[in-house]
């Protein structure tokens, strides 16, 4: 069973989406495997504006997509940056080991997204 955290972020995901002009992205996973999460971020001034993201896979999947991106927008990317598949479990009223697979690709999206933004910046200086 689900915790209600789950359940709520898997009934009303919030930040469904793909950001168009997104600073940094990253996809985990694939849909052919059954797993897949897509993070795109917006960054201005060293913080994450917004974040979107898009799951495939089952409820607890969709419910760390979703908890990720209240977790990350607002913050500093420094801050960003420390939030780990742990964070995100305890966001979700802690998961199963069988599940905590799914904070783990949030974490490592987050982290990836990040990346490809930093790394875009560099490009341009």
């Amino acid at each position: 069973m689900h915790t209600p955290q789950v359940t709520e972020h898997f009934e009303n995901p919030r930040n469904v989406g793909t950001i168009a002009d997104a600073d940094g992205t990253a996809t985990i996973g694939s849909a052919a495997s059954g797993e897949m999460l897509k993070l795109t971020l917006k960054i201005a001034d060293g913080a994450v504006i917004a974040a979107k993201f898009r799951a495939f896979g089952c409820p607890t999947a969709i419910a760390s997509g979703s908890v990720l991106t209240e977790l990350v927008t607002g913050s500093r990317i420094s801050d960003a940056l420390e939030i780990t598949a742990s964070h995100i479990s305890n966001a979700l009223g802690g998961l199963p080991a069988d599940k905590q697979r799914y904070a783990t690709y949030a974490e490592e999206a987050l982290k990836t997204a990040i990346e490809n933004s930093l790394s875009k910046q560099e490009t341009y200086q």
